[in-house]
Protein backbone atom coordinates (compact mmCIF):
# COMPACT_ATOMS: atom_id res chain seq x y z
CA UNK A 1 0.00 0.00 0.00
CA UNK A 2 2.65 2.39 -1.31
CA UNK A 3 2.15 6.02 -3.20
CA UNK A 4 3.55 5.79 -6.91
CA UNK A 5 6.67 7.74 -7.65
CA UNK A 6 5.69 11.32 -6.65
CA UNK A 7 5.31 10.49 -3.29
CA UNK A 8 8.96 11.57 -3.48
CA UNK A 9 10.47 14.31 -1.30
CA UNK A 10 8.53 17.08 -2.02
CA UNK A 11 5.60 16.16 -3.66
CA UNK A 12 2.52 18.20 -1.89
CA UNK A 13 -0.16 16.67 0.47
CA UNK A 14 -2.19 16.63 -3.07
CA UNK A 15 0.06 14.79 -4.96
CA UNK A 16 0.30 11.80 -2.52
CA UNK A 17 -3.39 11.54 -2.05
CA UNK A 18 -4.48 11.58 -5.43
CA UNK A 19 -1.22 8.75 -5.95
CA UNK A 20 -2.74 6.43 -3.82
CA UNK A 21 -2.46 2.87 -5.03
CA UNK A 22 -4.93 1.45 -2.05
CA UNK A 23 -7.83 3.47 -1.61
CA UNK A 24 -8.77 1.69 1.45
CA UNK A 25 -7.58 3.82 4.27
CA UNK A 26 -9.04 6.97 2.70
CA UNK A 27 -12.56 4.87 2.82
CA UNK A 28 -12.16 4.15 6.20
CA UNK A 29 -11.91 8.05 7.02
CA UNK A 30 -14.52 8.70 4.53
CA UNK A 31 -17.35 6.35 6.01
CA UNK A 32 -16.25 8.00 9.30
CA UNK A 33 -16.94 11.20 8.71
CA UNK A 34 -20.22 10.38 6.47
CA UNK A 35 -21.80 8.56 9.84
CA UNK A 36 -21.45 11.62 11.48
CA UNK A 37 -22.86 13.19 8.80
CA UNK A 38 -26.13 10.83 8.79
CA UNK A 39 -26.98 12.62 12.46
CA UNK A 40 -27.62 15.70 10.79
CA UNK A 41 -29.17 14.20 7.91
CA UNK A 42 -31.43 12.38 10.51
CA UNK A 43 -32.66 16.18 11.95
CA UNK A 44 -32.24 17.93 8.50
CA UNK A 45 -35.08 15.61 7.00
CA UNK A 46 -36.90 14.97 9.95
CA UNK A 47 -39.43 17.89 9.06
CA UNK A 48 -41.70 16.27 6.48
CA UNK A 49 -42.04 13.17 8.28
CA UNK A 50 -42.82 14.68 11.81
CA UNK A 51 -44.87 17.72 10.91
CA UNK A 52 -47.97 15.55 10.87
CA UNK A 53 -47.25 14.18 13.88
CA UNK A 54 -47.02 17.33 15.84
CA UNK A 55 -50.39 18.64 14.23
CA UNK A 56 -51.82 15.60 15.88
CA UNK A 57 -50.05 16.21 18.98
CA UNK A 58 -51.70 19.82 18.76
CA UNK A 59 -48.55 21.20 19.00
CA UNK A 60 -49.13 22.42 15.17
CA UNK A 61 -52.05 23.60 13.50
CA UNK A 62 -53.47 22.55 10.50
CA UNK A 63 -53.65 25.27 7.61
CA UNK A 64 -52.39 29.25 8.25
CA UNK A 65 -53.44 28.69 11.72
CA UNK A 66 -49.69 28.34 12.97
CA UNK A 67 -47.66 30.98 14.74
CA UNK A 68 -47.58 34.58 12.08
CA UNK A 69 -51.01 32.99 10.28
CA UNK A 70 -48.65 30.72 8.67
CA UNK A 71 -48.44 27.05 8.04
CA UNK A 72 -46.62 25.41 11.52
CA UNK A 73 -44.61 23.11 8.87
CA UNK A 74 -43.83 25.84 6.50
CA UNK A 75 -42.64 28.06 9.78
CA UNK A 76 -40.66 24.90 11.20
CA UNK A 77 -39.07 24.02 7.52
CA UNK A 78 -37.92 28.09 7.40
CA UNK A 79 -36.74 27.71 11.02
CA UNK A 80 -34.47 25.33 10.06
CA UNK A 81 -33.03 26.60 6.57
CA UNK A 82 -32.69 30.08 8.37
CA UNK A 83 -30.07 27.90 10.94
CA UNK A 84 -28.48 26.32 8.18
CA UNK A 85 -27.96 29.59 6.58
CA UNK A 86 -26.35 31.02 9.71
CA UNK A 87 -24.15 28.19 9.77
CA UNK A 88 -23.03 28.15 6.41
CA UNK A 89 -23.13 32.01 5.95
CA UNK A 90 -21.66 32.98 8.76
CA UNK A 91 -19.68 30.80 10.32
CA UNK A 92 -18.61 27.99 7.85
CA UNK A 93 -15.39 29.51 8.03
CA UNK A 94 -14.24 28.72 10.81
CA UNK A 95 -13.49 25.11 9.47
CA UNK A 96 -10.73 27.17 7.32
CA UNK A 97 -9.12 28.57 10.29
CA UNK A 98 -9.70 26.21 12.68
CA UNK A 99 -9.19 23.00 10.68
CA UNK A 100 -12.09 20.11 9.66
CA UNK A 101 -11.52 18.03 12.29
CA UNK A 102 -12.40 20.14 15.32
CA UNK A 103 -14.96 22.07 13.98
CA UNK A 104 -16.78 18.72 12.54
CA UNK A 105 -16.56 17.40 16.64
CA UNK A 106 -17.81 20.57 17.79
CA UNK A 107 -20.75 21.24 15.63
CA UNK A 108 -22.47 17.94 15.81
CA UNK A 109 -22.46 18.66 19.51
CA UNK A 110 -23.69 21.77 19.53
CA UNK A 111 -26.84 19.75 16.96
CA UNK A 112 -27.21 16.89 19.66
CA UNK A 113 -27.86 19.58 22.32
CA UNK A 114 -29.87 21.74 20.35
CA UNK A 115 -31.96 18.63 19.63
CA UNK A 116 -32.35 17.70 23.03
CA UNK A 117 -33.86 20.92 23.84
CA UNK A 118 -35.77 21.15 21.19
CA UNK A 119 -37.42 17.36 22.21
CA UNK A 120 -38.53 18.68 25.73
CA UNK A 121 -40.26 22.28 23.79
CA UNK A 122 -43.81 22.55 24.80
CA UNK A 123 -45.22 24.51 22.05
CA UNK A 124 -44.41 25.64 18.34
CA UNK A 125 -42.39 29.07 19.23
CA UNK A 126 -40.16 26.89 21.31
CA UNK A 127 -39.96 24.50 18.55
CA UNK A 128 -38.96 26.78 15.91
CA UNK A 129 -36.41 28.35 18.14
CA UNK A 130 -34.30 25.47 19.29
CA UNK A 131 -34.92 24.36 15.70
CA UNK A 132 -33.38 27.09 14.28
CA UNK A 133 -30.42 27.01 17.12
CA UNK A 134 -29.73 22.93 15.71
CA UNK A 135 -29.72 24.61 11.85
CA UNK A 136 -26.69 26.48 12.80
CA UNK A 137 -25.00 23.17 13.93
CA UNK A 138 -25.62 21.15 11.11
CA UNK A 139 -24.95 23.97 8.57
CA UNK A 140 -21.27 24.45 9.87
CA UNK A 141 -21.25 20.60 10.26
CA UNK A 142 -22.13 19.42 6.19
CA UNK A 143 -19.89 22.09 4.94
CA UNK A 144 -16.88 20.98 6.88
CA UNK A 145 -17.76 17.05 6.15
CA UNK A 146 -17.47 18.31 2.14
CA UNK A 147 -14.59 20.04 2.51
CA UNK A 148 -13.23 17.38 4.42
CA UNK A 149 -14.13 14.54 1.58
CA UNK A 150 -13.02 16.62 -1.07
CA UNK A 151 -9.66 16.93 0.31
CA UNK A 152 -8.95 13.45 1.15
CA UNK A 153 -10.10 11.62 -1.66
CA UNK A 154 -7.83 10.62 -4.90
CA UNK A 155 -9.01 12.96 -7.45
CA UNK A 156 -9.34 9.73 -9.44
CA UNK A 157 -11.88 8.81 -6.79
CA UNK A 158 -13.45 12.40 -5.44
CA UNK A 159 -17.07 11.82 -7.52
CA UNK A 160 -17.15 8.06 -6.16
CA UNK A 161 -16.40 9.36 -2.29
CA UNK A 162 -18.97 11.98 -2.70
CA UNK A 163 -21.47 9.58 -3.87
CA UNK A 164 -20.99 7.03 -1.21
CA UNK A 165 -20.28 10.14 1.41
CA UNK A 166 -24.19 10.89 0.32
CA UNK A 167 -25.45 6.77 0.88
CA UNK A 168 -24.33 6.56 4.39
CA UNK A 169 -25.85 10.20 5.31
CA UNK A 170 -29.28 8.99 3.58
CA UNK A 171 -29.18 6.22 5.64
CA UNK A 172 -30.68 8.57 8.07
CA UNK A 173 -33.80 9.56 6.02
CA UNK A 174 -35.28 6.08 6.02
CA UNK A 175 -34.61 5.42 9.93
CA UNK A 176 -36.41 8.74 10.57
CA UNK A 177 -39.28 7.92 8.20
CA UNK A 178 -39.57 4.76 9.96
CA UNK A 179 -39.65 6.61 13.31
CA UNK A 180 -42.25 9.38 12.56
CA UNK A 181 -44.36 5.49 11.06
CA UNK A 182 -44.45 3.66 13.73
CA UNK A 183 -43.72 6.07 16.96
CA UNK A 184 -46.20 9.15 15.70
CA UNK A 185 -48.73 7.33 17.10
CA UNK A 186 -47.46 6.23 20.37
CA UNK A 187 -46.24 7.37 23.63
CA UNK A 188 -44.07 5.37 25.21
CA UNK A 189 -43.42 5.17 28.64
CA UNK A 190 -46.08 8.54 29.10
CA UNK A 191 -43.76 10.48 26.56
CA UNK A 192 -44.90 11.60 23.04
CA UNK A 193 -43.92 9.50 20.15
CA UNK A 194 -42.65 12.89 18.29
CA UNK A 195 -40.18 13.22 21.35
CA UNK A 196 -38.89 9.99 21.07
CA UNK A 197 -38.11 10.42 17.16
CA UNK A 198 -36.10 14.12 18.23
CA UNK A 199 -34.26 12.16 21.35
CA UNK A 200 -33.13 9.35 18.76
CA UNK A 201 -31.50 12.01 16.83
CA UNK A 202 -29.69 13.46 19.32
CA UNK A 203 -28.20 10.16 20.67
CA UNK A 204 -26.14 10.32 17.85
CA UNK A 205 -24.04 12.71 20.23
CA UNK A 206 -22.37 9.37 21.92
CA UNK A 207 -20.74 7.96 19.00
CA UNK A 208 -19.15 11.88 18.40
CA UNK A 209 -15.77 10.75 20.27
CA UNK A 210 -15.68 7.05 18.56
CA UNK A 211 -15.84 8.71 15.60
CA UNK A 212 -13.35 11.90 16.75
CA UNK A 213 -10.76 9.64 17.86
CA UNK A 214 -10.03 7.93 14.78
CA UNK A 215 -10.41 10.96 12.20
CA UNK A 216 -7.41 12.33 11.70
CA UNK A 217 -6.98 16.34 10.31
CA UNK A 218 -7.13 16.97 6.30
CA UNK A 219 -3.77 16.97 5.36
CA UNK A 220 -3.88 19.54 2.74
CA UNK A 221 -5.09 21.59 5.32
CA UNK A 222 -2.55 20.91 7.59
CA UNK A 223 -0.13 21.75 4.82
CA UNK A 224 -1.52 25.08 4.06
CA UNK A 225 -1.03 25.96 7.62
CA UNK A 226 2.48 24.60 7.62
CA UNK A 227 2.04 22.29 9.83
CA UNK A 228 4.27 19.57 7.17
CA UNK A 229 5.50 17.22 10.04
CA UNK A 230 2.00 16.62 10.72
CA UNK A 231 0.52 15.73 7.17
CA UNK A 232 3.38 13.66 6.48
CA UNK A 233 2.53 11.72 9.55
CA UNK A 234 -1.43 11.02 8.14
CA UNK A 235 -0.07 10.77 4.47
CA UNK A 236 2.08 8.03 5.72
CA UNK A 237 -0.50 6.13 7.45
CA UNK A 238 -2.58 6.29 4.33
CA UNK A 239 0.37 4.86 2.38
CA UNK A 240 0.75 2.34 4.74
CA UNK A 241 4.24 2.91 5.17
CA UNK A 242 6.19 3.63 8.53
CA UNK A 243 6.46 6.44 10.49
CA UNK A 244 9.23 8.30 9.60
CA UNK A 245 12.55 7.60 11.35
CA UNK A 246 16.23 9.29 11.14
CA UNK A 247 17.31 6.90 8.62
CA UNK A 248 14.28 8.73 6.07
CA UNK A 249 16.87 11.86 6.28
CA UNK A 250 15.88 15.03 6.49
CA UNK A 251 11.99 15.57 7.37
CA UNK A 252 9.86 17.74 5.29
CA UNK A 253 11.07 21.44 4.53
CA UNK A 254 10.00 24.11 7.37
CA UNK A 255 7.17 25.83 5.92
CA UNK A 256 5.52 29.13 6.74
CA UNK A 257 1.99 28.70 7.62
CA UNK A 258 -0.38 30.15 4.52
CA UNK A 259 -3.16 32.82 6.18
CA UNK A 260 -6.72 31.01 5.69
CA UNK A 261 -8.62 32.38 2.60
CA UNK A 262 -11.14 35.64 2.60
CA UNK A 263 -14.41 35.35 1.52
CA UNK A 264 -13.83 38.54 -0.82
CA UNK A 265 -11.30 36.26 -2.80
CA UNK A 266 -14.21 34.20 -3.95
CA UNK A 267 -15.25 37.29 -6.03
CA UNK A 268 -11.68 38.02 -7.48
CA UNK A 269 -11.50 37.63 -10.96
CA UNK A 270 -10.45 34.34 -10.65
CA UNK A 271 -13.07 32.74 -8.95
CA UNK A 272 -16.07 35.11 -9.65
CA UNK A 273 -18.06 34.20 -12.70
CA UNK A 274 -17.88 30.35 -10.80
CA UNK A 275 -19.02 32.59 -7.14
CA UNK A 276 -21.79 33.71 -9.13
CA UNK A 277 -22.92 30.72 -11.08
CA UNK A 278 -23.45 28.61 -7.84
CA UNK A 279 -24.83 31.05 -5.63
CA UNK A 280 -27.90 31.45 -9.04
CA UNK A 281 -27.94 27.29 -9.08
CA UNK A 282 -28.37 26.70 -5.15
CA UNK A 283 -31.41 29.52 -4.83
CA UNK A 284 -32.83 27.23 -7.42
CA UNK A 285 -31.96 23.52 -7.09
CA UNK A 286 -32.83 24.05 -3.01
CA UNK A 287 -36.15 24.01 -4.59
CA UNK A 288 -36.61 21.34 -6.00
CA UNK A 289 -34.47 19.57 -3.60
CA UNK A 290 -36.51 20.05 -0.38
CA UNK A 291 -39.35 20.89 -2.45
CA UNK A 292 -39.90 17.10 -2.54
CA UNK A 293 -37.99 16.07 0.29
CA UNK A 294 -39.55 18.44 3.19
CA UNK A 295 -42.95 18.01 1.84
CA UNK A 296 -43.63 14.27 0.47
CA UNK A 297 -45.88 13.22 3.10
CA UNK A 298 -47.61 16.56 2.18
CA UNK A 299 -48.17 16.10 -1.41
CA UNK A 300 -49.00 12.57 -0.98
CA UNK A 301 -51.82 13.63 0.99
CA UNK A 302 -52.89 16.12 -0.87
CA UNK A 303 -53.58 13.28 -3.65
CA UNK A 304 -56.44 12.07 -1.13
CA UNK A 305 -54.95 9.84 1.38
CA UNK A 306 -55.34 9.98 4.69
CA UNK A 307 -51.94 10.74 6.75
CA UNK A 308 -51.45 7.20 8.56
CA UNK A 309 -51.09 6.16 4.76
CA UNK A 310 -49.59 9.11 3.38
CA UNK A 311 -46.31 8.54 6.13
CA UNK A 312 -46.44 4.90 4.91
CA UNK A 313 -46.06 6.16 1.48
CA UNK A 314 -43.66 8.28 2.15
CA UNK A 315 -41.34 5.62 3.94
CA UNK A 316 -41.47 3.27 0.96
CA UNK A 317 -40.18 6.81 -0.94
CA UNK A 318 -37.58 7.57 1.58
CA UNK A 319 -35.81 3.80 1.73
CA UNK A 320 -34.57 4.85 -1.98
CA UNK A 321 -32.33 7.82 -0.56
CA UNK A 322 -29.53 5.56 0.50
CA UNK A 323 -29.81 3.57 -2.57
CA UNK A 324 -29.23 5.94 -5.32
CA UNK A 325 -25.92 7.53 -4.33
CA UNK A 326 -24.87 3.69 -4.32
CA UNK A 327 -26.24 3.97 -8.15
CA UNK A 328 -24.64 6.90 -8.53
CA UNK A 329 -21.19 5.75 -7.57
CA UNK A 330 -20.43 3.02 -10.80
CA UNK A 331 -20.80 6.27 -13.40
CA UNK A 332 -19.62 8.82 -10.63
CA UNK A 333 -16.23 9.74 -12.08
CA UNK A 334 -17.01 8.34 -15.77
CA UNK A 335 -18.98 11.54 -16.64
CA UNK A 336 -18.31 15.21 -16.77
CA UNK A 337 -20.11 16.49 -13.26
CA UNK A 338 -21.60 19.39 -14.56
CA UNK A 339 -23.61 17.08 -17.22
CA UNK A 340 -24.70 14.92 -14.34
CA UNK A 341 -26.10 18.46 -12.52
CA UNK A 342 -28.22 19.02 -16.22
CA UNK A 343 -29.45 15.20 -16.36
CA UNK A 344 -30.76 15.04 -12.93
CA UNK A 345 -32.62 18.61 -13.27
CA UNK A 346 -34.16 17.71 -16.33
CA UNK A 347 -35.10 14.19 -14.67
CA UNK A 348 -36.71 15.79 -11.46
CA UNK A 349 -38.81 18.36 -13.53
CA UNK A 350 -40.20 15.65 -15.77
CA UNK A 351 -41.07 13.18 -12.93
CA UNK A 352 -42.21 15.38 -10.92
CA UNK A 353 -45.05 17.50 -13.02
CA UNK A 354 -46.11 13.01 -13.65
CA UNK A 355 -46.41 12.47 -9.84
CA UNK A 356 -48.20 15.55 -9.86
CA UNK A 357 -51.01 14.01 -11.95
CA UNK A 358 -51.18 10.52 -9.87
CA UNK A 359 -53.07 8.88 -7.00
CA UNK A 360 -52.83 5.21 -7.14
CA UNK A 361 -50.65 4.43 -4.15
CA UNK A 362 -48.18 2.54 -6.70
CA UNK A 363 -48.04 4.92 -9.23
CA UNK A 364 -47.27 7.81 -6.23
CA UNK A 365 -44.61 5.75 -4.93
CA UNK A 366 -42.42 4.35 -7.84
CA UNK A 367 -42.50 8.25 -9.26
CA UNK A 368 -41.61 9.44 -5.91
CA UNK A 369 -38.69 7.08 -5.93
CA UNK A 370 -37.98 8.00 -9.44
CA UNK A 371 -37.79 11.81 -8.04
CA UNK A 372 -35.53 10.53 -5.26
CA UNK A 373 -33.39 8.90 -7.45
CA UNK A 374 -32.71 11.67 -9.55
CA UNK A 375 -32.30 14.37 -6.52
CA UNK A 376 -29.66 11.84 -5.10
CA UNK A 377 -27.50 12.64 -8.33
CA UNK A 378 -28.27 15.98 -8.49
CA UNK A 379 -27.10 16.17 -4.76
CA UNK A 380 -24.35 14.48 -4.70
CA UNK A 381 -22.92 15.56 -8.21
CA UNK A 382 -23.09 19.42 -6.66
CA UNK A 383 -21.67 18.43 -3.28
CA UNK A 384 -18.43 17.14 -5.49
CA UNK A 385 -18.74 20.45 -7.69
CA UNK A 386 -18.61 23.27 -5.87
CA UNK A 387 -15.96 21.86 -3.71
CA UNK A 388 -13.86 21.23 -6.55
CA UNK A 389 -14.03 25.29 -7.83
CA UNK A 390 -12.12 26.82 -4.85
CA UNK A 391 -9.04 26.28 -2.97
CA UNK A 392 -8.07 24.57 0.18
CA UNK A 393 -7.38 27.96 2.22
CA UNK A 394 -10.88 29.34 1.52
CA UNK A 395 -12.86 25.87 0.23
CA UNK A 396 -15.08 26.22 3.78
CA UNK A 397 -15.95 29.57 3.48
CA UNK A 398 -16.15 29.99 -0.20
CA UNK A 399 -18.61 26.55 -0.06
CA UNK A 400 -20.56 27.92 2.60
CA UNK A 401 -21.54 30.91 1.21
CA UNK A 402 -22.75 29.84 -2.14
CA UNK A 403 -24.13 26.63 -0.08
CA UNK A 404 -26.42 29.63 2.27
CA UNK A 405 -27.89 30.62 -0.63
CA UNK A 406 -30.12 27.28 -0.62
CA UNK A 407 -30.73 27.81 2.77
CA UNK A 408 -32.32 31.27 2.55
CA UNK A 409 -34.17 29.96 -0.82
CA UNK A 410 -35.81 27.13 1.22
CA UNK A 411 -37.13 29.70 3.88
CA UNK A 412 -38.79 30.97 1.35
CA UNK A 413 -39.64 28.85 -0.95
CA UNK A 414 -40.91 26.83 2.39
CA UNK A 415 -43.86 29.32 2.01
CA UNK A 416 -44.32 29.58 -1.36
CA UNK A 417 -44.84 25.66 -1.17
CA UNK A 418 -47.22 25.66 1.36
CA UNK A 419 -49.56 28.34 -0.57
CA UNK A 420 -49.17 26.61 -3.69
CA UNK A 421 -50.06 23.51 -2.04
CA UNK A 422 -53.11 25.18 -0.65
CA UNK A 423 -53.99 26.87 -4.07
CA UNK A 424 -53.50 24.52 -6.53
CA UNK A 425 -52.44 20.90 -4.85
CA UNK A 426 -49.21 19.05 -5.94
CA UNK A 427 -49.91 19.92 -9.59
CA UNK A 428 -49.01 23.80 -8.59
CA UNK A 429 -46.06 22.35 -6.36
CA UNK A 430 -44.30 20.32 -9.34
CA UNK A 431 -44.82 23.41 -12.00
CA UNK A 432 -42.83 25.52 -9.69
CA UNK A 433 -40.56 22.93 -9.01
CA UNK A 434 -39.48 22.36 -12.69
CA UNK A 435 -39.28 26.26 -13.22
CA UNK A 436 -36.23 25.89 -11.24
CA UNK A 437 -34.71 22.87 -12.46
CA UNK A 438 -34.94 24.87 -15.96
CA UNK A 439 -32.74 27.83 -14.08
CA UNK A 440 -30.44 25.24 -12.65
CA UNK A 441 -29.95 23.60 -15.98
CA UNK A 442 -29.36 27.29 -17.79
CA UNK A 443 -26.89 28.51 -14.99
CA UNK A 444 -24.15 25.58 -14.83
CA UNK A 445 -24.68 24.88 -18.61
CA UNK A 446 -23.54 28.11 -19.34
CA UNK A 447 -21.41 29.15 -16.91
CA UNK A 448 -20.11 25.82 -15.02
CA UNK A 449 -16.54 24.85 -15.91
CA UNK A 450 -15.58 21.15 -16.41
CA UNK A 451 -14.02 19.34 -12.99
CA UNK A 452 -14.08 15.72 -13.86
CA UNK A 453 -10.63 13.51 -12.85
CA UNK A 454 -8.68 16.70 -12.28
CA UNK A 455 -6.78 17.54 -9.19
CA UNK A 456 -8.22 20.10 -6.67
CA UNK A 457 -5.23 21.87 -7.34
CA UNK A 458 -5.44 21.86 -10.35
CA UNK A 459 -9.08 23.44 -10.53
CA UNK A 460 -8.28 26.17 -8.08
CA UNK A 461 -5.12 27.22 -9.23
Amino acid sequence: MASRECRASGASAGERLDALVSAWPVWRLILMVSLGGAFEFYDLMMTAYISPGLVHAGIFHAGKAGQLGQSDQATFAAATFLGLFIGTAAFARVADRFGRRAIFTASLIWYALATLAMAASQTALQLDLWRLVSGVGIGVELVTIDAYVAEIAPARLRGKAFAVNQSVQFLAVPIVAFACWRLLPLAPFAVAGWRWVMILGASGAAAVWLIRARLPESPRWLERRGRLAEADVILRRLEGRPPASAADGPGPAVREAEPAGRLAEAFAPAYRKRTLMLVVFNIFQAIGFYGFGNWAPSLIAARGHSVTHSLGYAFAIAAAYPIGPLLCSLVADRFERKTQIIVAAATTAVLGLTFAGQSAPAALIALGIGVTFSNNLLSYAYHAYQTELYPTRMRASAVGFVYAWSRISTVFSSFVIAALLGAFGAPGVFAFIAMAMAVVIGAVGLFGPRTAGQGLEQLSA
